[in-house]
C-alpha cells in the first residue's frame, strides 16, 4: 500500500479485566454520532467474557479529545437462550435507527462439533440506545440453497423506500490441506427491514487463491456512489475498499485504502474490522489489530476528500 491517507490516533479501548464482557477482547464495533452531541461517538463494541463468549457492549468516545469516557458496566444484549443461535455468543452489532427506535443487527454464536462454530443473523430493538431485547429468537431468514452454511457480520442502510443488506455468508468448511474456512460478501434486500430476499450473486469475492476470508463490510453512500470497507484475509487480515454505482456490482481499489498494519506494538500484525464514521468533512475509522481485538480497538483520521478523490 503505497498510500497513506489515514492518521493513525492509536488503541483507544484494550480488555478490561474489570468489565466482564470485556475481559478477553476488545473486538469490531459499530460507531454513530450521539444525538445532540457531535463530539461524542456511540461505539457498540464486540468484546469477550472471561469464557471468551462474545457480548455487545456501549463505549462512548469523545471524538474531539481521543479519548474514551464511559464503557458500560452490563452487555447491551443477553446471550440467547440454551440452544439458541446466539447460546454462546453475540457480536458484530450494526444499527439501524427507524421510527424513533433502534433496530440492531447482530451476528449469533454456536459451538460446531464437525466445525467450529454456527453463524446466524439476528435482530432486537431498543428505544434507548442502552439495552436491546430480541424482536425475535429465531434468526433473519437469509439461508437459501447457495447461502445454507452460515451467515456473519452485516452492513445495513436504508435508502429511501429500500432497505439494503450486505453481508458475509460461507462459501464452505475448507478440507484437508485447505484454510478452515472460507466467505465472502454478498447482497440482500427488503421492504421493511425484516424480510430479506437474498441477490444471488457476489458482491465482494476472492482475489485469487492466495484468499480465503472476506468480512465485516462498512457501506456509505456518496452522492450517487456506495463506498465499502471490508477485511481481506490472505496472510493476514487487512483493509480493502470497493466502490459501485448500484450496491451490487462493486470495483475492488483496495491498493487506495490509505491505511497498513504498523512496524510495530498492537496493530503490527493485521488490520481488521473497519468501521468508517462520517462527521463534517472527517471521516473516523475504528479498527482492530493484533489477535482479532485482543490488543484492543483503535481510531484513524482521514478527510473525506482525501479518501474520495484516491477512490476516483
Amino acid at each position: 500500500m503505497s498510500l497513506t491517507l489515514w492518521k493513525k490516533r492509536g488503541c483507544i479501548l484494550a480488555p478490561d479485566s474489570t468489565v466482564p464482557w470485556l475481559t478477553k477482547a476488545a473486538g469490531p464495533c459499530f460507531a454513530r454520532l450521539r444525538q445532540g452531541d457531535p463530539a461524542c461517538a456511540e461505539l457498540y463494541v464486540s468484546g469477550r467474557d472471561a469464557e471468551g463468549r462474545s457480548r455487545i457492549g456501549l463505549v462512548l468516545y469523545d471524538l474531539d479529545e481521543n479519548r474514551v469516557t464511559h464503557v458500560a458496566e452490563e452487555p447491551s444484549l443477553s446471550l440467547g437462550e440454551r440452544g439458541a443461535f446466539d447460546e454462546n455468543g453475540t457480536s458484530y452489532p450494526y444499527l439501524v435507527r427507524d421510527d424513533g427506535r433502534d433496530r440492531m443487527y447482530y451476528t449469533g454464536w454456536i459451538k460446531g462439533v464437525h466445525v467450529r462454530w454456527y453463524n446466524e443473523l439476528g435482530i432486537a430493538e431498543s428505544v434507548d440506545g442502552k439495552m436491546f431485547r430480541r424482536l425475535s429468537r429465531a434468526p433473519v431468514h437469509l439461508k437459501n440453497d447457495a447461502d445454507f452454511i452460515g451467515i456473519g457480520s452485516a452492513c445495513i442502510i436504508k435508502d429511501q423506500a429500500k432497505w439494503l443488506m450486505w453481508y458475509t455468508r460461507f462459501d464452505r468448511w475448507g478440507g484437508a490441506g485447505e484454510h478452515e474456512h472460507y466467505y465472502n460478501i454478498k447482497h440482500a434486500v427488503s421492504c421493511d427491514g425484516l424480510d430479506w430476499q437474498s441477490m444471488p450473486s457476489v458482491c465482494i469475492d476472492f482475489a485469487g487463491p492466495h484468499e480465503y476470508a472476506i468480512a465485516k463490510p462498512c457501506v456509505v453512500k456518496q452522492n450517487d456512489r456506495f463506498v465499502m470497507w471490508y477485511s481481506h484475509r490472505g496472510e493476514c487480515y487487512l483493509p480493502g475498499v470497493a466502490t459501485s454505482a448500484d450496491g451490487l456490482h462493486w470495483r475492488r481499489q483496495d491498493e487506495a485504502v490509505g491505511i497498513a498494519p504498523s512496524a510495530s506494538g498492537w496493530d503490527s500484525e493485521m488490520l481488521c474490522y473497519p468501521f468508517v464514521l462520517e462527521r463534517g468533512d472527517d471521516l473516523f475509522m475504528f479498527y482492530n489489530g493484533n489477535g482479532y481485538g485482543a490488543s484492543g480497538l483503535g481510531v484513524a483520521v482521514a478527510t473525506k476528500r482525501t479518501v474520495m478523490e484516491a477512490l476516483d
